[in-house]
């Protein structure tokens, strides 16, 4: 992620825009050592944590393995 100082901002505007939409990738705004803006392109989206990505996405398709999911699921930390 690129930090720009707000003086090298103000100057380079387009520039700095230019730089978000074809990298991609944020920039952050910073004046005397403190972050003041992140400017991102608008197809960015920032995943806070992966835990927990995939729920809802699966779908059981076989009987056989419903015993299974349920045992997993009522199973408590420190169960074998």
């Amino acid at each position: 992620m690129e930090e720009v100082q707000l003086f090298n901002f103000q100057n380079n505007v387009y520039d700095v825009i230019n730089s978000v939409i074809n990298s991609h990738q944020p920039v952050i705004i910073r004046d005397k050592g403190k972050f003041l803006v992140k400017i991102v392109p608008i197809s960015y989206t920032e995943q806070e944590s992966w835990l927990g990505c995939m729920r809802g996405k699966g779908k059981i398709i076989d009987e056989e393995f419903r015993d299974i999911e349920v045992a997993i699921g009522s199973a408590k930390i420190g169960e074998y």
